[in-house]
């Protein structure tokens, strides 16, 4: 199948300050931007097979995957071509919020491509049907990549690009594809920069409560008596749900509707647990626009929140507002309409991303994290293996399979790999769950102190730690080798075919 360009072309100029969001939150609303600054980037639409590996079961189909693109910096059919694999959302509040590849296109003359994942966004393959069994199916890390591997093949051959170098960059789960991208297709893909990504930890290699625990040092690290407030808050919690004292609860923390179970119970200690994973994955050194606004260093507002009085469930539902309810626009907080609990215990976020995600959650991806009230602030809140079985073949008559991405992508064996980045902050939750140690002169581990999730990848800021341009600089430094090494291997075999050293570019 020769894929192509298909449907229309919007021009669309990029605005900053909208926050690029993680692995665990899909929140976004599927709109356009508004905005005129640079760069500016071309949307389109690639048409792309609906399964790579069979070629019967659904017909030889196709469905529409959308990429964003920009040229304004391009040497044509010379410079290298950075291309972003889209992870779990919204295509455009990557490009809106990964300033780093623009710049550095600006300094390599690249071209720029962010590719959007299959289920996520506009790329439905099924349109409204996309989340029903089976045709849920085709959403696997497999697919996806090999969606990536199609449309950089033919996009190179359509734009005479042929002999371009390719780099491919991610954050969070976009940098496992990163990773994997260079594992699997090394023959099209030169480098890759993986930014906070969690190879690891999905793989099933780790602590399960390494999560949460490291949720509860970055609040620590701003005062121990914060993270003792936030555990002395959800106990009192406690106290009142034993007692079933259900009215007390609900005008404590201004829900909706009163909880009248202990599942709701469970409910909402998971959407208060989520508010604080949230701000210490987002732990940036200046504020950034999401479902409001996120004030900078959001870890030491809340403390500031939580040790501003002794009335602690006060203090922690406030505390959780500036997460859910930046704005102040709410009256009163919806358990079930914030919050969704699903196979991520880091969740899942809302919306029809929000599905993509638990299906991959439920089958590739594991995710089993647990909070203990022990090593972290947090109640006691279990999800095992067997939990995570009894969740999926419920919701999606699917059976995970532990160790799958361990099989597939080489888990933690990764020493005969290379030209990869792995870059972590130190203030990121997931920053334990990948690589934090070169294991090669070309498999570099980066670590940023006072970083937070993939903060490398957004836009220089003068509120950058020096931590974070220190990486930028050596990101730079690697890449642009890793471009010169291939175009030296490219002109290599080119003269090898045709007895000529004069490349075509």
């Amino acid at each position: 199948m020769r894929a192509g360009l298909i449907l229309f072309t919007v021009t669309i100029s990029i605005f900053s300050d909208v926050l690029l969001h993680g692995l665990s939150h899909t929140y976004f609303q599927d709109t356009k931007p508004a905005g005129s600054s640079d760069p500016q980037f071309t949307e389109k639409f690639f048409t792309q097979t609906l399964d790579h590996f069979n070629f019967n079961i659904m017909g030889n189909g196709t469905f529409s995957q959308r990429y964003l693109i920009t040229d304004q910096y391009w040497k044509k059919a010379y410079g290298p071509i950075f291309f972003y694999t889209g992870n779990e959302g919204n295509i455009w509040e990557f490009a809106l919020n990964s300033g780093f590849i623009t710049e550095l296109a600006a300094q390599q003359q690249a071209l720029v491509i962010f590719a959007e994942h299959r289920y996520y966004g506009q790329s439905l393959p099924f349109g409204k049907e996309s989340f029903n069994i089976p045709q849920v199916g085709l959403l696997t890390v497999e697919q996806a990549l090999a969606d990536y591997a199609v449309m950089i093949r033919e996009l190179k051959e359509q734009l005479a690009a042929s002999h371009c170098p390719v780099i491919v960059f991610g954050g969070s789960y976009g940098g496992m594809l990163s990773v994997y991208m260079r594992l699997k297709y090394p023959n099209m893909v030169a480098g890759a920069l993986a930014a906070s990504a969690p190879i690891l930890s999905t793989a099933g290699l780790g602590d399960s409560a390494q999560f949460f625990r490291d949720v509860t040092a970055d609040f620590e690290n701003i005062s121990p008596e914060c993270r003792d407030a936030v555990r002395g808050a959800f106990h009192l919690l406690k106290q009142l749900a034993d007692r079933q004292d259900y009215s007390g609860i609900q005008s404590e923390f201004a829900l909706c509707k009163p909880p009248a179970s202990p599942q709701d119970i469970q409910q909402l200690y998971g959407l208060l647990r989520n508010a604080f994973t949230m701000m210490a994955m987002l732990d940036y050194p200046y504020s950034t626009s999401f479902m409001g606004k996120m004030p900078a260093n959001p870890v030491k507002v809340a403390c500031g929140t939580m040790l501003r009085g002794l009335d602690l469930l006060a203090n922690l539902r406030d505390t959780a507002g500036i997460v859910y309810n930046s704005t102040g626009s709410l009256t009163c907080f919806d358990l079930y309409s914030l919050y969704v609990q699903c196979a991520d215990p880091t969740g899942c976020g809302l919306g029809l991303d929000s599905l993509a995600w638990d299906y991959q959650a439920c089958t590739e991806v594991e995710l089993c994290f647990e909070s203990n009230n022990v090593t972290d602030m947090f109640p006691p809140m279990a999800f095992t293996e067997k939990d995570r079985e009894a969740y999926c073949s419920k919701r999606w008559a699917v059976v995970p399979r532990p160790g799958w991405l361990q099989i597939q992508f080489w888990g933690d064996a990764l020493s005969t790999a290379s030209n990869i980045i792995f870059s972590n902050g130190d203030l990121d939750p997931w920053a334990n769950g990948g690589v934090r140690k070169s294991l090669s002169s070309s498999l570099v581990a980066l670590n940023i102190s006072g970083g937070a999730h993939h903060l490398d990848l957004r836009g220089s800021n003068d509120s950058d730690p020096a931590s974070v341009i220190r990486v930028r600089k050596a990101e730079a430094e690697l890449i642009a080798q890793w471009v010169k090494m291939e175009r030296a291997r490219l002109t290599s075999a080119y003269t090898q075919l045709s007895g000529s050293s004069d490349l075509l570019f």
